[in-house]
């Protein structure tokens, strides 16, 4: 057995991988198209000036409605886990974020791929919470950290793949028809609707969770919030809003601001339509790549940190670490290319820290009502975290100049999370609870 887990448990880690993994990949598909995207259906010239003010702007707007989307779905579809099972849920939002996304490719105007954006924000945060439950629930408690951080590895791997079909899209194929290429590249979010019949073959809802519903009420959300488990859901709160408003701040805008970096670089080399198109998605590439090459690093660090040092101090390296990362991205003026480097700096502390989300939360809370607390915790905070993509893109939407002005002080958020670790609880070597 490696590590010490059996072929059905791999399978479990498997599959929850991969609706994770399509999950990061469905949802951040706008950001890599919204340069082509928003001005297309606004009726403006892609590249113009008007059309980066703009793109700016939406992309604030539709990352915090998508951000609200996975708050509700992930509130929604946590306490519907609880009922009706992990495995009907993991399926259920696999399809409806699929659904979602590739309808995106036929929407006429800004409004309706708003609303499709919000479709497949619900699937999207249903989703996390029956994967990372069923996985906390089915794996030896030795190796649940390992799994956990594992399971988040998808994350990345979501992003890269994002990245490759973008720039295979629109870079490649449809190079010069960047009109068209975005709509393209949303019909990609049909694949995860193929894997979640494959998925349904081969999983069983976990016998930890069938023993503790067997004989208990349906679940309430309300009792996360009970006098014993009420100082949990708050640690878990305090801990995922703050990465979340970092993440989501930062990395909403990677695509926008390496389309303007590029776009300045073009005008000082004297490149034509074509030469900058060109360069806008390499650019973009490569600060994608830096920032997810990052963060898979980043993932798999949480299990010697959380093992040896506990999760207290994890969360601790990682805010400075975060805030640190970002100041120096931000605040340093470097050469346009240069700072797309450091994005590799960002995506090992900002990113790199939801590694521990996918363990960390389920230890928090009883069988019953894991679903429902770690969804709660990990998805409510979207709701504050809404305003980051939204404050930044209203703000930055004056220029590539003012996004990273502006995101030089979102580092604030994760140094001010230091302040938090008093609230958080311990969980080092705790059995999980039934």
């Amino acid at each position: 057995m490696l590590m010490g887990m059996t072929r059905y448990q791999w399978t479990v880690l498997f599959a929850a991988w991969l609706g994770w993994g399509f999950d990061v990949f469905d949802g951040l598909l706008f950001n890599y198209v919204a340069p082509n995207c928003v001005p297309t259906l606004l009726g403006l010239g892609i590249g113009s000036p008007e059309a980066r003010t703009a793109t700016l702007y939406w992309t604030g707007v539709l990352t915090s409605l998508l951000l609200l989307g996975w708050a509700a779905g992930g509130v929604l579809f946590g306490h519907v886990c609880d009922r009706i099972g992990r495995k009907k849920t993991l399926l259920i939002t696999m399809l409806l974020y699929a659904l979602g996304t590739a309808a995106c490719a036929l929407a006429p105007n800004i409004w309706v791929l708003a609303l499709c954006r919000v479709i497949a924000a619900l699937g999207i945060g249903g989703e996390w919470a029956a994967g990372a439950s069923m996985v906390a629930e089915v794996v030896p408690e030795e190796r649940r950290v390992e799994a956990g951080a594992l399971l988040y590895t998808a994350a990345p791997a979501g992003l890269f793949l994002a990245t490759y079909v973008n720039f295979g899209v629109a870079g490649v194929w449809m190079a010069g028809q960047p009109g068209t290429s975005w709509r393209i590249v949303f019909l990609f979010g049909l694949i995860p609707a193929a894997v979640a019949f494959v998925v349904r073959l081969f999983l069983e809802e976990p016998e930890r969770w069938r023993q503790a519903v067997r004989d208990s009420a349906p679940v309430r959300l309300a009792e996360i919030f009970a006098p014993g488990l009420r100082h949990l859901t708050f640690a878990g709160v305090g801990m995922s809003v703050v990465a979340l408003i970092a993440w989501w701040s930062c990395n909403a805008f990677i695509p926008t601001v390496a389309t303007g970096l590029a776009q300045n670089a073009a005008a000082s080399a004297g490149l034509d339509t074509a030469g900058t198109l060109a360069l806008v998605e390499e650019w973009k590439f490569r600060a994608t790549y830096w920032f997810n090459l990052g963060g898979l690093l980043g993932t798999l660090a949480t299990i010697p940190i959380a093992k040896l040092l506990g999760r207290r101090a994890l969360f601790g390296i990682y805010f400075a670490a975060s805030a640190l990362a970002i100041f120096a991205t931000f605040g340093i003026d470097w050469a346009p290319g240069v700072r797309l480097y450091w994005y590799f700096a960002i995506g090992a502390s900002v990113f790199g820290i939801f590694g521990s989300f996918t363990y960390y939360l389920p230890e928090l809370f009883p069988t019953r009502l894991r679903a429902t607390g770690s969804g709660f915790c990990y998805n409510i905070g979207r709701v504050l975290a809404a305003v980051g993509p939204f404050a930044v893109g209203t703000i930055a939407a004056q220029g590539t100049d003012t996004v990273i002005q502006t995101l030089f002080y979102v580092g604030l958020v994760p140094a001010l999370g230091v302040l938090l670790l008093p609230w958080v609880v311990e969980t080092r070597d705790r059995v999980l609870a039934d």
